[in-house]
């Protein structure tokens, strides 16, 4: 029985998998508002049915990882070496995973599905939805690795800030100056300008 069940499991997985790179590589080729569900789901040889029983709406079919995104942020947090801060962990998260994609010489795809989300405001909200998702988990997992009982007010608000700062830091040109900068604001607090 168990083998059923994973192998259901594992070709459920593969079907998800196959619709959404094959939607990716559409959006990315045509732009998100020129292809249509249809389109979408021949070229993944599916039902218009089964995209719909995989991914509840258009703009789901871009963020297949949304999980994968959640588990990288509490390992950030749960697995940084002894002495290493949260906020310095995050923002080693943050430089590899932002920063990085602008000088790997093998991500041209992944720049290319960075600039349709970008290009496309139904992606854009979307994806800053999808990523404030994670506030939870991410401040469950600060408040395990620091004693809390449950997070306080505070590691919510700190949460918060910092998905949004990588948020702001994918809206902008310059990402590597907009994680610097909101670090630097997490650690030392905000002064007005004089």
């Amino acid at each position: 029985m168990s083998a059923d069940v994973g192998r259901r499991e594992r070709k459920k997985a593969a079907t998800r998998k196959a619709i959404s790179d094959a939607a990716t590589q559409l959006f990315v080729e045509r732009g998100f508002d020129d292809v249509s569900i249809r389109e979408v789901a021949d070229a993944a040889d599916v039902s218009p049915t089964t995209v719909f029983a995989h991914f509840p709406q258009k703009e789901a079919l871009v963020f297949d990882e949304d999980d994968a995104q959640r588990d990288m942020l509490v390992a950030a947090v749960r697995d940084r070496p002894d002495g290493t801060s949260v906020s310095d962990a995050l923002r080693d998260l943050y430089r590899r995973e932002l920063i990085g994609l602008a000088f790997d010489p093998t991500g041209a795809h992944r720049r290319q599905f960075m600039q349709l989300i970008t290009d496309t405001p139904a992606l854009r909200d979307y994806a800053s939805r999808m990523w404030l998702r994670h506030e939870d988990a991410l401040a469950a997992a600060i408040a395990e690795t620091t004693g809390q009982s449950e997070p306080d007010a505070e590691t919510r608000v700190y949460a918060r800030m910092v998905l949004q700062l990588q948020i702001l830091a994918f809206e902008h040109d310059d990402a590597a100056a907009t994680i610097e900068a909101g670090f630097r604001l997490f650690e030392r607090g905000w002064r007005e300008p004089r």
